[in-house]
């Protein structure tokens, strides 16, 4: 247990970011009168962290030649962080931050199940088995609990 406890409290972490970002980032779509241009400020600020952390972690650039044998959609990850970034810029005023991330979560919950029990995009596969199939019914009546 004691080994899963700072991996667990980090994960917490990064869901309270999550709802700090997206608040933020309404925030500004609300200053800047643009979802778009309050997603490219929250793109641009996150592509200069992820640089000093490169350059702090002293990571080298990959070789030119790893980049040829990605397939395409190794490279879609930032399609759909803008996807997420997009719709939170739009739908956190309208739905509230709890409804939106209570969805949010929901969607998560249920995309990782099928990716698990399938395998897809390369990963181990982890078959729906009944105490899963539970976690994501009860997450989903959550939801439902939330929203009202």
């Amino acid at each position: 247990m004691p080994d899963t406890l700072l991996p667990a409290a980090l994960a917490v972490l990064a869901g309270i970011s999550i709802v700090v970002q997206q608040a933020l980032n309404a925030n500004l779509r609300a200053s800047l009168s643009s979802a778009a241009w309050s997603g490219f400020a929250s793109y641009a600020v996150g592509l200069a962290c992820m640089a000093l952390l490169a350059c702090a972690l002293r990571d080298p650039l990959p070789p030119a030649g790893v980049a040829s044998r990605i397939p395409w959609w190794g490279w879609s990850g930032g399609l759909f962080g803008a996807l997420f970034i997009g719709l939170g810029i739009l739908l956190v005023p309208r739905l509230g931050a709890a409804t939106f991330l209570s969805l949010l979560v929901a969607g998560q919950m249920l995309g990782s199940v099928a990716f698990d029990h399938f395998g897809w995009l390369n990963l181990d596969r982890h078959p729906i088995d009944l105490p899963r199939l539970a976690g994501a019914v009860l997450l989903i009546g959550g939801v439902i609990l939330i929203r009202r």
